[in-house]
């Protein structure tokens, strides 16, 4: 029974940790969207200059959570504790 446990939580750290960097990799493309077409969230937002930096910020905390659920899914599927705390 230990190790159906194991398996399990192997799996589902492995699907949490791909929930995350599909999360970061839509975060990203938002932010290049923004970066590259800013037109159409200009009326949201008045200031151009919150507007783009808005953008990078949605593109770097993408990218880290990409990155983040990308080592996570390696470190459940190999049962590396290092990685699993990165």
């Amino acid at each position: 029974a230990p190790m159906a446990v194991l398996s399990c939580m192997k799996y589902l750290m492995f699907v949490f940790n791909l929930l995350v960097f599909a999360g970061g990799i839509c975060l990203a493309g938002v932010g290049v969207w923004v970066a590259v077409d800013p037109a159409g969230f200009q009326d949201i937002v008045a200031a151009k200059a919150v507007l783009s930096t808005g953008a990078y910020l949605l593109l770097a905390v993408g990218i880290a959570l990409s990155l983040l659920g990308f080592l996570g899914c390696c470190g459940a599927l190999r049962r590396s504790r290092p990685l699993l705390l990165l």
